[in-house]
């Protein structure tokens, strides 16, 4: 009899365990173009909600769904002048989420694409992205 409450305990605590990995699973970081806002989800449960800078008239921030393929805390862009991108997280080819410096004009249209975060959300977010892993973060771009 103290066998079964055993194996019942330890299936519950896997079960348990289960669940909580599947927390972690469902890292959500969604943009919206028409707000310049992301809000970022764990779980279903609304963590952040920040200012933005997308792509700019004439330049494009890809709409759809991603999971991070790279991370750097620090990248320089090859392509604009070796400007600083903190907090990288790449996830469609060039494109990424990462800091700015140029807090002034989050909350409206000012990048050649990525998308700009203020610097301490944007290490905010590498760290929830880290925590959760890659593999368990989507990226949503959305009008």
């Amino acid at each position: 009899m103290k066998s079964f409450f055993y194996a019942l305990a330890v299936s519950g605590l896997i079960l348990v365990g289960g669940a909580a990995e599947g927390l972690a699973a469902n890292l959500v970081a969604r943009v919206s173009l028409s707000k310049q806002e992301m809000t970022v989800t764990q779980g279903g449960r609304v963590l952040h909600r920040w200012r933005v800078s997308t792509a700019r008239k004439g330049y494009v921030t890809p709409r759809g769904q991603w999971k991070p393929k790279r991370m750097h805390k620090m990248w320089h862009s090859r392509k604009y002048d070796m400007s600083p991108m903190p907090y990288s997280i790449f996830y469609h080819g060039g494109y990424a989420i990462h800091g700015t410096n140029a807090v002034s004009r989050l909350g409206r249209p000012a990048s050649h694409g990525c998308v700009r975060l203020h610097t301490a959300n944007a290490a905010r977010l590498y760290s929830l992205v880290q925590r959760a892993g890659p593999g368990n973060t989507r990226i949503v771009v959305t009008d």
